[in-house]
């Protein structure tokens, strides 16, 4: 699953945080799921690029509270405040309470992560699966992400024409997992990818750059408990989470409404001639979309 000769496990001096030209610097960054695992390593890599402010959201406020500790002891130097909320995006007086909270203390979120998601159900069989367990999942991985996205860009104190910045971390170029672990959460996952690139069709990068990307195979809580400790070729937490920050960056709005993968070398990309024509001629291109079919647009219905 790899556009470059050069597929990274580990961060490299591109994306990484500290490069003047993925400054964060004045800006507020609000990351959800952020507690533990790629969450909380992305909270580390925007303070590394100096952003002044980060707040942190999660379901344990006690894993937020660790949290926060943590990130307050490495970066207490450097300037970066750090904020906990508690929340559920699974619950939308949750996620309104959360921007009501913003609004009444005059903060302005300039950068999103949407880290946060439900994993389960899984089973070895699709259609036995509960209803109730499987909407859930789409609650939070499409509807909750939603809600948070709309109230993003519709902020009470966004100054006219400030420019956005929107990251979901996101494991659809997964089709499925290996048997009998089956579920719905990369098929959620990938419908939400696919409703940020409509909302990128219609937004233009300077409204709110969108990206979507695969963090790669992390070693974290989740992860171990539902495939064990065995599982090959696990990447550096560095690599998603510098990713976020480049994602986040100007260097990264030739991606705009792309599903791109953490792995692949973003100068290899930049400096392949026939991607990057492939890239501004198909409008599908790096979309979700039906495999075996080229980018489908409904003007094509009148030709």
């Amino acid at each position: 699953m790899s556009l470059t000769k050069t597929h990274h496990r580990d961060t490299y001096p591109t994306i990484s945080p500290t490069k003047p030209s993925l400054s964060q610097v004045g800006k507020t960054v609000l990351i959800t799921g952020a507690a533990s695992g790629i969450g909380f390593e992305i909270a580390r890599s925007f303070a590394k690029a100096s952003a002044a402010r980060i707040i942190i959201s999660s379901r344990k406020i006690s894993s937020l509270n660790a949290a926060v500790e943590k990130l307050r002891n490495e970066f207490q130097s450097s300037g970066t405040e750090f904020i906990t909320r508690q929340g559920d995006i699974g619950d939308d007086s949750s996620i309104i309470a959360l921007w009501d909270y913003l609004d009444s203390q005059n903060i302005f979120v300039h950068v999103l992560v949407l880290n946060a998601a439900h994993v389960t159900p899984f089973g070895p069989d699709t259609l036995s699966m509960d209803k109730q367990e499987l909407m859930q999942t789409f609650d939070v991985n499409v509807g909750g992400n939603f809600l948070m996205s709309s109230r993003f860009v519709k902020q009470l104190l966004r100054p006219a024409g400030q420019q956005l910045n929107l990251v979901f971390v996101s494991t659809a170029g997964i089709q499925r997992h290996p048997a009998p672990a089956q579920n719905p959460y990369t098929t959620s996952k990938a419908a939400f990818t696919a409703l940020l690139g409509r909302i990128a069709d219609e937004r233009s990068a300077e409204d709110v750059q969108i990206i979507s990307f695969h963090p790669g195979l992390l070693h974290t809580e989740g992860v171990v408990s539902y495939f064990g400790q065995n599982l090959p070729g696990f990447d550096e937490m560095a690599l998603p989470a510098d990713f976020s920050v480049w994602a986040a960056s100007p260097e990264a709005s030739w991606l705009h409404g792309r599903f791109v993968w953490a792995h692949w070398d973003v100068d290899e990309l930049k400096a392949d001639k026939d991607f990057c024509t492939q890239l501004e001629q198909e409008k599908g291109f790096l979309k979700v979309a039906v495999q075996g079919l080229g980018g489908v647009s409904f003007d094509s219905y009148f030709d």
